[in-house]
């Protein structure tokens, strides 16, 4: 009988320990499970809102172009822009090839005047419409002489720019007057829009202003320091600027993605999707 009472005792021990073991484990994966699920809960409310990683806001100071003092400077890397307005003469044909478009050269009386479209295209004759947004000069003259040349001998053809349309820029953060700014091809520059935004105010941090520009897809940045290119005369702390570009002063030295530069950021993407 005592034999019995002791197996009894030591079977009874065996399935608490196996229950208590149970029991623990189902503890630990309901923890886990629980930590997996809140996980999973942070995710899916993050991707409720459609948002660019903070990797995808990348400083790179290699696009952007320091900026001269004189006006008008035009090199051969110009691109052109929506609403410009170029002429196409060609050898052989002193009265042009007989078209205009654009209402400000049809009012002119101009000859072969071409205004590119806010949909960044230009309405050609013979070859249709041809995107032209973002060519360089030569770029866009080897582009319309191969579509015309199937239609017309063309021994010589050149390509200049009559009238540049404007450019919009937006200035964001402690500026006396933030939003877009409409800026033209003399005066596109960093600090030139900070100036067409009435300054910085005394909140401002002139020495942490960011120019912030979205190329395929990445949101890329240059910090600049206005304080110096205003005082010590440091010509590298401006820079060029292109439509569509963001100028931002934050209020202080820091400058944090989620609280800064991000609501900005969602602003211009909407507006571009309104404009586009």
């Amino acid at each position: 009988m005592a034999r019995k009472e002791l197996f009894c005792s030591c079977l009874l021990a065996a399935v608490l320990c196996l229950t208590g073991s149970s029991v623990q484990a189902a503890s630990e994966a309901g923890a886990v499970m629980s930590e997996t699920a809140g996980y999973k809960s942070v995710e899916v409310k993050n991707t409720d809102t459609v948002v660019p990683a903070p990797e995808a806001y990348v400083e790179n100071a290699d696009i952007f172009t320091t900026a001269g003092l004189k006006t008008g400077q035009l090199t051969g890397d110009y691109r052109l822009a929506k609403y410009d307005v170029i002429v196409i003469s060609v050898l052989g044909f002193p009265n042009g090839l007989g078209y205009t478009t654009g209402s400000s050269a049809n009012e002119k009386n101009e000859a072969d005047s071409v205004q590119i479209g806010p949909d960044g295209k230009a309405s050609l004759p013979y070859v249709g419409s041809v995107k032209l947004a973002g060519l360089t000069m030569d770029e866009a003259t080897e582009l319309i002489r191969s579509k015309l040349s199937r239609y017309v001998k063309i021994p010589e053809m050149y390509l200049s720019v009559r009238s540049y349309g404007p450019r919009k820029v937006y200035v964001m953060g402690e500026v006396r007057s933030p939003g877009i700014q409409n800026m033209n091809i003399d005066n596109l520059n960093a600090y030139a829009a900070l100036a067409a935004a009435g300054g910085v105010t005394k909140y401002g941090r002139s020495t942490r202003v960011q120019v912030i520009r979205v190329v395929d897809g990445t949101m890329y940045y240059r910090q600049l320091n206005i304080k110096n290119f205003i005082r010590r005369h440091d010509l590298t702390q401006n820079v060029f600027v292109q439509d569509g570009d963001i100028v931002y002063v934050p209020r202080s030295n820091a400058i944090f993605w989620q609280e800064d530069i991000l609501p900005f950021f969602q602003a211009w993407t909407y507006y571009k999707a309104v404009t586009n």
